[in-house]
């Protein structure tokens, strides 16, 4: 990692110096041809001393040229071992940083230094191993200090990094008296702006600010009876749900770290700090961790709090966290450090698009994107999980993705496929409006398809060759942004760039879901994403029919999947929730498969046909692409 640091000095005196070997070469081209012609008895002889001369001078110039830019090479990394010993027990050493002036960064010097500085890296990275073992703690910890923002980030990228690289985060202030977490997360919370907000954001906001735990708790028992909150962590009357004013507070700033403006707050309050005693405080409770996680992505989209969250020692926590065994928590991770990785990444992530490969930087070039749009009840992850075994009992045997995988796309597709970008998306759904989110939060599939389509296209989906794949509810959320993406002129790579869908049991026709549920709750108030998905549904109708309309003169493929067998709801009632003449688009081909409507998307294994002929489509439709 020295080279790291000092590579920059060798750029900045080669830059000063290069021109010297250069300036003498052209000097002894200009003496060769001014030469006055000689007799022609000795010309042959005269043309060897001069070449002779020149070749001579050459070598010496260039000789002298190296062994300068060697020696101050040496000069720049070598270390006073007094000095290091002088440094090993204090905090801080201070040395000069490389300039962060974008001005600085173009050109052809520019281009010039950058594979300089990569080549150095190397070659005494190489050395380092060879001649000096590796590096000892105090070691770490120096280069750690010296640091600065974009080489600490670019480190958290890097698939090999030592967790030693990075500092441990600085001392959290200490809580004011008589205080606590829940407390001053309340304040912080009420310290934002509370006008102008979506009516979600309120809710949440409200709920958060005027209950406490215990009127959660008490008022618990009204969750299934007319007049209660409803509140959505609360699975059943015997469990009192923890930390549950800390999870409605994180909810609302969650929406609130969407409006930049809001995020300026949240920092200028201590909100970092706060957020960060949060999350060491909740270590075994992963929806708190991932809420707080989504925050700081969402703060990390707004590039002049860059410098702030890398300083309050944000960078050190995402980068065990991008270790973890755990998808959620390293793809939480990695959609925060891609945003505040701006040397490398153009995109941003925003909430609820998630990279499931590449996580870290790579000289992979990446040549396509497959996305994975869930359906109802679904999510990011578990949707596309292998299809659940009695034989997977332990977590060793879930850690060992041989035997099983938690997310087959990040597992089997990116080591089949690594010149491909796999993104995942998620939002919320529910089955009735007692158990949605916000009660207020009524999303049709025209918004949620807008909503949807303007976060992708700003993740960059549409520079790049793109594959579809679909589950359920969300084949329908594929098909509607397309239509969309074909009325807007600024969406039309979108349309150009795609390649291929793929839907998993998509309700083009309409479902059976709407007409049975678990019990009478949700009959009584079905959400409106269920009333679409109604056979009757005018709206599912007209998606169809302008959809096949859109497609006549695309060239893309399709490839249709629908289930066989009957799903089972709860522990009464088997629903075949999708039938085959639902599932059939029109176009392409549709292959039925023994599986129920949760499986049909979840392979049991990777030689298994589902994923086999999957993985064939996505190449046969990116055979152009990917091919060299």
């Amino acid at each position: 990692m020295s080279s790291i640091l000092s590579a920059f000095h060798f750029c900045r005196a080669f830059s000063h110096q290069r021109m010297s070997l250069a300036a003498y070469c052209v000097i002894c081209w200009r003496r060769i041809g001014t030469l006055t012609p000689p007799p022609k008895t000795t010309t042959y002889w005269r043309d060897i001393r001069n070449i002779i001369k020149f070749t001579g001078s050459l070598i010496l110039g260039g000789s002298l040229f190296l062994t300068y830019e060697v020696l101050a090479l040496k000069k720049s990394l070598t270390l006073d071992t007094q000095v290091v010993e002088r440094e090993k027990m204090k905090s801080y050493i201070y040395v000069n940083t490389v300039s962060l002036d974008k001005r600085e960064n173009y050109g052809i010097t520019y281009q010039a230094r950058k594979e300089l500085h990569k080549a150095v890296r190397k070659v005494l990275a190489t050395s380092a191993k060879i001649l000096w073992g590796p590096f000892a703690d105090y070691q770490y910890r120096i280069i750690a200090q010296a640091c600065d923002l974009r080489t600490l980030i670019g480190l958290a990228r890097s698939k090999e990094s030592d967790l030693r690289f990075f500092l441990p985060p600085p001392p959290l202030p200490s809580l004011k008296e008589d205080s606590s977490t829940e407390e001053e997360l309340r304040q912080l919370l009420a310290s934002l702006p509370q006008t102008e907000l979506d009516e979600c954001v309120q809710y949440f906001t409200s709920l958060a600010l005027s209950e406490s735990s215990q009127s959660l708790a008490a008022q618990k028992g009204g969750l299934w009876c007319f007049g209660g909150n409803g509140l959505p962590y609360a699975e059943s009357f015997g469990e009192v749900p923890s930390a549950t004013v800390e999870m409605f507070c994180l909810e609302a700033l969650v929406k609130h770290s969407e409006i930049s403006t809001h995020c300026d707050k949240i920092e200028a309050n201590g909100g970092l700090q706060l957020l960060q005693r949060l999350y060491q405080l909740h270590k075994d409770c992963p929806t708190i961790q991932r809420n707080i996680m989504r925050i700081i992505g969402n703060m990390a989209l707004n590039e002049h709090l860059h410098s702030t969250i890398v300083r309050s020692g944000w960078v050190s926590i995402l980068a065990e966290a991008m270790k973890s065994h755990r998808i959620m928590e390293a793809s939480h991770a990695a959609r925060t450090l891609a945003n505040l990785d701006r040397e490398t990444v153009q995109e941003k992530y925003q909430d609820g698009v998630y990279v499931l490969h590449p996580h870290y930087r790579t000289s992979q070039p990446i040549k396509a994107d497959v996305l994975f749009i869930h359906g109802l009840m679904g999510a990011a992850f578990k949707t596309w999980r292998q299809q659940d075994s009695e034989q997977v009992l332990t977590d060793k045997i879930l850690e060992d993705e041989a035997r099983y995988t938690t997310c087959w796309p990040k597992t089997w597709l990116a080591r089949d496929c690594p010149a491909l970008r796999i993104i995942s998306v998620e939002y919320d759904t529910s089955l009735s409006d007692w158990r949605t989110r916000c009660p207020m939060e009524r999303k049709s599939i025209a918004f949620r398809s807008n909503e949807l389509l303007r976060k992708l296209r700003a993740a960059g989906v549409g520079d790049r060759p793109v594959i579809w794949v679909s589950h359920s509810m969300g084949g329908l959320l594929v098909k509607k942004m397309l239509l969309e993406a074909s009325k807007k002129p600024e969406m039309s790579t979108v349309i150009n760039n795609t390649r291929g869908i793929i839907f998993y049991s998509v309700p083009h026709h309409g479902s059976h879901l709407a007409e049975y549920s678990v019990n009478v709750r949700y009959l009584l108030f079905p959400s409106l994403e269920v009333k679409e998905l109604s056979k009757d549904s005018p709206a599912l109708k007209t998606l169809q029919d302008d959809f096949l309309e859109f497609a006549k003169d695309k060239n893309f493929q399709v490839l249709n999947f629908v289930e066989t067998l009957p799903t089972y709801i709860g522990s009464m009632i088997k629903l075949h929730v999708v039938p085959v003449e639902s599932a059939d688009l029109g176009i392409g081909d549709l292959i039925p498969v023994d599986v129920d409507h949760l499986n049909i998307c979840k392979p049991k294994k990777k030689d298994a046909f589902l994923y086999q002929r999957t993985l064939q489509f996505i190449c046969e439709a990116l055979a152009k692409d990917l091919e060299n």
